[in-house]
Protein backbone atom coordinates (compact mmCIF):
# COMPACT_ATOMS: atom_id res chain seq x y z
CA UNK A 1 0.00 0.00 0.00
CA UNK A 2 1.39 3.38 -0.98
CA UNK A 3 1.34 6.14 1.62
CA UNK A 4 -0.60 9.16 0.47
CA UNK A 5 -0.25 12.76 1.47
CA UNK A 6 -2.63 13.50 4.33
CA UNK A 7 -5.78 15.34 3.26
CA UNK A 8 -6.84 17.49 6.20
CA UNK A 9 -9.46 20.22 6.11
CA UNK A 10 -10.51 22.62 8.87
CA UNK A 11 -14.12 23.85 8.90
CA UNK A 12 -16.60 25.40 11.27
CA UNK A 13 -18.88 22.76 12.71
CA UNK A 14 -21.86 25.02 11.97
CA UNK A 15 -21.27 24.81 8.20
CA UNK A 16 -23.38 22.35 6.21
CA UNK A 17 -21.59 19.01 5.91
CA UNK A 18 -20.07 18.30 2.51
CA UNK A 19 -19.70 14.94 0.77
CA UNK A 20 -15.93 15.67 0.45
CA UNK A 21 -15.49 16.02 4.23
CA UNK A 22 -14.47 12.41 4.69
CA UNK A 23 -14.17 11.60 8.39
CA UNK A 24 -15.59 14.52 10.40
CA UNK A 25 -13.77 15.05 13.70
CA UNK A 26 -14.89 17.55 16.34
CA UNK A 27 -11.75 19.00 17.94
CA UNK A 28 -13.39 21.22 20.59
CA UNK A 29 -13.62 20.14 24.23
CA UNK A 30 -17.20 21.39 24.61
CA UNK A 31 -20.14 20.57 22.36
CA UNK A 32 -20.97 23.58 20.11
CA UNK A 33 -23.83 25.72 21.38
CA UNK A 34 -27.15 25.46 19.62
CA UNK A 35 -26.13 22.54 17.39
CA UNK A 36 -28.03 19.28 17.54
CA UNK A 37 -25.79 16.22 17.45
CA UNK A 38 -27.78 14.82 14.53
CA UNK A 39 -27.13 17.99 12.50
CA UNK A 40 -23.37 18.02 13.16
CA UNK A 41 -22.63 14.69 11.45
CA UNK A 42 -19.59 14.16 13.69
CA UNK A 43 -17.85 10.83 13.24
CA UNK A 44 -15.34 11.19 16.07
CA UNK A 45 -14.85 13.46 19.08
CA UNK A 46 -11.40 12.76 20.59
CA UNK A 47 -11.44 15.03 23.66
CA UNK A 48 -7.86 13.98 24.46
CA UNK A 49 -6.77 16.14 21.49
CA UNK A 50 -8.40 19.31 22.73
CA UNK A 51 -6.46 22.01 24.58
CA UNK A 52 -6.71 21.73 28.35
CA UNK A 53 -9.13 23.98 30.20
CA UNK A 54 -6.16 25.76 31.80
CA UNK A 55 -4.55 26.44 28.41
CA UNK A 56 -7.83 27.68 26.91
CA UNK A 57 -8.36 30.08 29.84
CA UNK A 58 -4.78 31.34 29.63
CA UNK A 59 -5.07 31.91 25.87
CA UNK A 60 -8.31 33.88 26.23
CA UNK A 61 -6.87 35.95 29.09
CA UNK A 62 -4.75 39.09 29.01
CA UNK A 63 -1.48 37.13 28.84
CA UNK A 64 -2.58 34.89 25.95
CA UNK A 65 -0.31 35.04 22.92
CA UNK A 66 -0.56 32.95 19.74
CA UNK A 67 3.01 31.61 19.44
CA UNK A 68 3.17 30.65 23.10
CA UNK A 69 -0.26 29.01 22.86
CA UNK A 70 0.93 26.95 19.89
CA UNK A 71 4.06 25.89 21.79
CA UNK A 72 2.11 24.91 24.92
CA UNK A 73 -0.57 23.10 22.93
CA UNK A 74 2.04 21.08 21.02
CA UNK A 75 3.51 20.09 24.39
CA UNK A 76 0.06 18.91 25.53
CA UNK A 77 -0.22 16.79 22.38
CA UNK A 78 2.73 14.68 23.57
CA UNK A 79 0.75 13.31 26.55
CA UNK A 80 0.01 9.59 26.02
CA UNK A 81 -3.76 9.87 25.40
CA UNK A 82 -3.34 12.86 23.08
CA UNK A 83 -0.45 11.23 21.20
CA UNK A 84 -2.53 8.09 20.67
CA UNK A 85 -5.52 10.10 19.38
CA UNK A 86 -3.22 12.14 17.12
CA UNK A 87 -1.68 8.96 15.69
CA UNK A 88 -5.20 7.70 14.90
CA UNK A 89 -6.02 10.92 13.01
CA UNK A 90 -2.74 10.71 11.10
CA UNK A 91 -3.64 7.16 10.08
CA UNK A 92 -7.13 8.22 8.98
CA UNK A 93 -5.70 11.16 7.01
CA UNK A 94 -3.31 8.86 5.14
CA UNK A 95 -6.31 6.75 4.07
CA UNK A 96 -8.67 9.57 3.09
CA UNK A 97 -9.88 13.07 3.87
CA UNK A 98 -10.24 14.16 7.47
CA UNK A 99 -12.16 17.32 8.33
CA UNK A 100 -11.39 18.92 11.67
CA UNK A 101 -14.47 20.68 13.00
CA UNK A 102 -14.43 23.60 15.41
CA UNK A 103 -16.92 26.19 16.64
CA UNK A 104 -14.31 28.96 16.63
CA UNK A 105 -15.11 31.93 14.42
CA UNK A 106 -11.75 31.71 12.63
CA UNK A 107 -11.01 28.02 12.06
CA UNK A 108 -7.72 28.83 10.34
CA UNK A 109 -6.31 30.07 13.66
CA UNK A 110 -5.97 28.42 17.04
CA UNK A 111 -5.80 24.78 17.99
CA UNK A 112 -7.46 23.34 14.86
CA UNK A 113 -4.71 24.79 12.68
CA UNK A 114 -2.05 23.37 15.01
CA UNK A 115 -3.70 19.94 14.76
CA UNK A 116 -3.80 20.19 10.99
CA UNK A 117 -0.07 21.00 10.92
CA UNK A 118 0.68 18.09 13.23
CA UNK A 119 -1.35 15.63 11.14
CA UNK A 120 0.21 16.83 7.90
CA UNK A 121 3.70 16.78 9.42
CA UNK A 122 4.25 20.51 8.99
CA UNK A 123 6.39 22.39 11.48
CA UNK A 124 4.02 25.26 12.31
CA UNK A 125 5.07 28.85 12.10
CA UNK A 126 1.84 30.40 13.28
CA UNK A 127 1.42 32.32 10.04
Amino acid sequence: MTARTPAVRVRRVYETPSPDDGVRVLVDRLWPRGLAKADAHVDEWPKALTPSTELRHWYRGPEGEDEEFRRRYRAELTAPAAAEALARLKDLAHRGTVTLLTATKDPSAGHASVLREEIEGIEGTGE
